[in-house]
């Protein structure tokens, strides 16, 4: 494909909606339906509605330059916009689970009933080291990669695919999304600051009820300092919150990637594979994750993908969406 064909006006502009902007909308209205919902519980609900009443006309402004100057440009600017809110809905979650009593206490003691000890803790205590700490810490921050390279690997060696991958990926991310509204767990490193040392060293977890809905301190940072250690510590200090733990996310979605990107460059899986594997150790060594998050992340992998290509074929078969 050369540059010219990025820009070749289509004739006619297909009128219908590209399949990211339709499951971003449905999203964006559910979650405001539970604003309405949990009104007096939520904070600053009026915001977190214009939020969303923001997003729908951004979605009409692409859906607009696009009907004005139809091309693979456009087009694609279009799938680009839905997912660049990822950076929005994934804090966004914690303003819906805050309102439930915290469940971490439970996945603690699954990783502690499992191996007699906290993973999370001592991972990272066995390997202190600068070169560890950089390896694992490259390994998490390649996940944001991840993500651009599935969304551009089938626009550069299949075309075709775009809509259906930028599709699928969206659609993982937000069946992720609605797990973490309704289920409270925040991780290691919001959950062991907040329970006391001793109990901790005991192998005791306590169960700290709402303390979350106001609290959103991270763990404090271990000695070793290196470039991707910094690299994830900011990304964690702009959109972390005590949210989204089980099932990880960062786990589930990079073995979602790995497998579209698979599908689409079999070299680039293979060259993303060693990624992915500290990647997955690295949720557990930053202490982002239990044990039985990585777990649930990679079981759920496979069964979310599954439903989005599922609800891809439904929608797609019933002219809901552009082909």
């Amino acid at each position: 494909m050369c540059i010219k064909d990025i820009f070749h006006i289509e004739k006619p502009a297909d009128k219908r909606l590209l399949g990211t902007e339709w499951i971003t909308l449905a999203y964006t209205l559910f979650t405001a339906i539970l604003i309405v919902i949990f009104w007096s519980g939520m904070n600053q609900p009026w915001r977190l509605l214009t939020a969303r009443l923001c997003i729908v006309v951004a979605i009409a402004v692409a859906y607009g330059l696009y009907r004005a100057v139809p091309c693979r440009f456009t087009r694609f600017l279009r799938h680009i916009f839905p997912l660049a809110l990822l950076g929005f809905w994934y804090p966004d979650t914690y303003e819906f689970c805050r309102l439930f009593p915290n469940l971490d206490h439970l996945f603690a003691q699954a990783d502690q009933w499992i191996f007699g000890y906290q993973p999370a803790l001592e991972f990272c205590r066995a390997m202190p080291q600068m070169i560890w700490s950089e390896l694992f810490n490259m390994g998490y921050f390649s996940y944001y990669l991840f993500i651009v390279l599935g969304v551009i690997a089938p626009l550069v060696w299949k075309p075709r695919e775009t809509d259906r991958t930028a599709f699928l990926i969206l659609a993982g991310f937000f069946f992720y999304y609605l797990i973490y509204l309704f289920l409270p767990v925040a991780g290691p490193q919001f959950y062991f600051p907040a329970i006391p040392a001793a109990d901790l060293a005991a192998g005791t977890f306590p169960a700290v009820g709402d303390y979350f809905r106001t609290h959103t301190e991270l763990a404090a940072s271990a000695d070793a300092e290196g470039l991707f250690k910094e690299l994830v510590e900011f990304m964690q200090k702009s959109g972390e919150r005590p949210t989204a733990a089980f099932p990880s996310s960062h786990v589930g979605m990079s073995t979602f990637l790995m497998v579209l990107i698979w599908r689409v460059k079999r070299v680039a899986a293979v060259v993303c594979l060693p990624f992915y594997v500290l990647l997955c150790a690295a949720t557990v060594y930053i202490q982002a994750h239990y044990f039985v998050d990585v777990v649930g992340g990679f079981v759920t992998a496979f069964v979310f993908l599954f439903m989005a290509q599922a609800l891809y074929d439904f929608i797609k078969k019933h002219n809901i969406i552009v082909s």
